[in-house]
């Protein structure tokens, strides 16, 4: 039985979005014949269900932007709106799970907050059109993503509006990403393809940690550069609800940023696998000698050295400082499972992080 005839039959006998069991593939099946939700899962970043391989559709180019369309089995996912987060099932027609990355070609840096909007079409008409959420999975990182209904196999057409970055820009991103582009990307599609891609059930679902990150020719990842990598003086790093808040700070501020002094940077990435937490809020409270010299938000920033971060120009940091770090909204990206109970997802929120300046 494939993956839409079980749907269809379970819809039909009352079964659809419970679990069913079905002894030929070996597993509990939920909603698209994949393992149920763990019914206790940690506070944390855990290992998910199962892991699924994805189809390459294609890749294009526009303006400052390259763009590469991936698909795979629908997906169940967890949007976050604020301080909601709610899941997202699969429906009875959700043919694939489509996911999108865009990067700059010239510095293969991937770009978060370009805003993305997705249509499908077939012989130049309008097939399918959702909103395609920012993710984040634990293989791909960052991307954007949504599960599509497609009518048939044949050959698609996946026209990709790409947004302009709103986000601060520094250095030799200045002047880039300030005009939005359309990309087509066209793909072979086929129902039998897609029943065919391997499914692998994980023994540790449920303990704390990730799968490894993909492997993709061509396509870069979203991870934040090693905190060896980062340019200026580490200050150290702090932990906020799986969140790993790496500090650093530059003698001057990059090209780009207004005003004199030492420049504050902090890079958000997951544990595990260092992927950037783009879409927050986070203020920060520099202490000297017991007085603030520094108590504001740090503005969402993209560089080509620091890669996305949360930046501010401040008054020196000196040894003895005491750095609070204190994200005011989670991460606004839709997450994959394994991802969804971390990083301020659940009742609690992110509390703040401390960073003892030495040295």
């Amino acid at each position: 039985m494939d993956r839409r005839s079980f749907l269809r039959a379970a819809s039909a006998t009352g079964l659809a979005g419970t679990a069913a069991t079905a002894g030929c593939l070996g597993f509990e099946l939920s909603q698209g014949g994949v393992p149920p939700v763990l019914e206790e899962r940690p506070d944390a970043v855990y290992y998910p269900t199962h892991v699924e391989a994805m189809e390459m559709a294609g890749m294009g180019s526009g303006g400052d932007y390259a763009v590469a369309v991936m698909y795979s089995l629908p997906h169940r996912f967890w949007n976050v709106n604020g301080e909601s987060v709610e899941r997202t099932d699969i429906r009875q027609d959700d043919a694939v799970h489509l996911m999108a990355a865009v990067w700059d070609p010239g510095s293969g840096k991937v770009l978060p907050d370009t805003g993305l909007s997705v249509e499908i079409l077939q012989g130049g008409d309008l097939v399918s059109q959702e909103v395609i959420y920012p993710m984040l999975s634990q293989p791909m990182g960052f991307h954007y993503g949504a599960n599509f209904p497609l009518p048939e196999d044949g050959t698609y057409t996946v026209r990709a509006d790409v947004g302009a970055v709103g986000t601060r820009k520094t250095g030799d991103f200045r002047e880039k990403f300030a005009e939005p582009a359309q990309i087509d990307v066209e793909f072979e599609y086929s129902e039998s393809t897609v029943n065919d891609i391997e499914v692998r059930n994980l023994d540790n679902a449920g303990e704390p940690g990730a799968v490894e990150p993909m492997s993709m020719d061509m396509v870069p990842n979203s991870m934040a550069p090693e905190t060896g990598d980062l340019p200026g003086r580490l200050l150290g790093e702090a932990t906020s609800n799986d969140a790993v808040l790496v500090a650093t700070v530059l003698d001057s501020p990059p090209s780009g940023v207004d005003g004199d002094g030492s420049y504050l940077a902090v890079s958000a990435r997951t544990p595990y696998n260092r992927m950037l937490l783009p879409a927050m809020a986070l203020d920060a409270t520099l202490t000297r000698g017991g007085e603030s010299v520094y108590d504001d938000a740090l503005t969402a920033t993209l560089d080509p050295d620091l890669s996305y971060h949360y930046g501010a120009v401040v008054d020196g940091v000196e040894s003895g400082d005491e750095l609070e770090l204190t994200p005011t909204v989670q991460p606004q990206t839709a997450r994959h499972e394994g991802y969804e109970t971390a990083f301020g997802a659940l009742l609690g929120g992110m509390p703040p992080a401390t960073i003892s300046v030495e040295g």
